[in-house]
């Protein structure tokens, strides 16, 4: 038996001996995700200010990357990314408001650009079947990111919340399948 097969056996058995912690997990998801569509803007407040620590904590490691190597030839490189990515942390932490209303024009654009790309990609499928799947998913993609862009600033008030609870609720939903099939096993 290969060692992937070895793997799959164990996380499998893995799963199934703990499945109500799986459920449980799942549940905690669902709830967070309900309670951050009911309350976008507090959602997407908390993503903007759990990024800035994100950034602060990667601005921080990359400058003690730079010191660390400081023989190496892009010392003052990574020491000039370590300090943005710090700064950048600090002051999205000093002004979330400010930070979210950009982050929310970034969030827009990616969906746009994403349906387009996803867009023109299906239809260099077209040939192969499901193409047609990929091509919904672009246009939905680039909808989302239009009404963002069209409604910004007051699309700031429900995106990112709105993006985090449905994203939480799917994750949620996947722990839950996950654990009852590991159940029924």
């Amino acid at each position: 038996m290969s060692n992937a097969a070895v793997m799959r056996l164990n996380a499998i058995e893995s799963i199934r001996e703990h499945w109500g912690w799986f459920l449980a997990l799942g549940i905690v998801f669902i709830i967070g995700g309900v309670f951050a569509i009911a309350m976008p803007f507090i959602a997407g407040m908390t993503v903007t200010l759990v990024f800035s620590i994100v950034l602060v904590w990667l601005g921080i490691m990359a400058i003690i990357q730079a010191f660390g190597t400081k023989s190496w030839g892009g010392f003052v490189w990574e020491l000039i990314i370590g300090l943005v990515l710090l700064i950048g942390g600090v002051a999205t932490w000093i002004n979330p408001v400010l930070a979210t209303l950009s982050l929310t024009i970034v969030v827009g654009a990616v969906f746009l650009a994403k349906g387009v790309f996803q867009a023109i990609m299906a239809f260099q499928m077209r040939p192969h079947s499901g193409w047609v799947w990929m091509l919904i998913a672009g246009i939905l993609s680039a909808i989302v990111g239009l009404i963002i862009l069209i409604q910004w600033p007051l699309s700031t008030a429900y995106a990112l919340g709105y993006l985090a609870g449905i994203s939480l609720i799917f994750s949620g939903w996947s722990y839950v399948m996950i654990s009852l099939a590991a159940k029924r096993v």
